[in-house]
């Protein structure tokens, strides 16, 4: 059975959530996503989108793995994935 590959509009309001409230296993699951779609882009050569979705990545696992970090946190990288992929 093949995995699905998330969609943009999927990870982007997942990731937004998730760096706002890292607390749940959505975020833990999104890395993972995150990481498939990746490997879906470098095969189609767009090297820009994967780069903006590496950061977005980034920002995930730094805000799940700093808890007591500000609940306010905004994404830099969802206007470059937004634009680069």
């Amino acid at each position: 059975m093949a995995e699905t590959i998330p969609t943009k509009t999927k990870i982007l309001n997942q990731s937004s959530n998730c760096i706002k409230d890292s607390q749940n296993q959505v975020c833990k699951e999104l890395i993972s996503e995150i990481e498939q779609l990746q490997l879906v882009v470098f095969d189609q050569s767009s090297f820009k989108c994967q780069s903006s979705l590496l950061g977005l990545q980034s920002e995930i696992i730094e805000a799940y793995f700093l808890k007591n970090f500000s609940n306010d946190r905004i994404s830099l990288m969802i206007p470059y994935v937004i634009k680069n992929c």
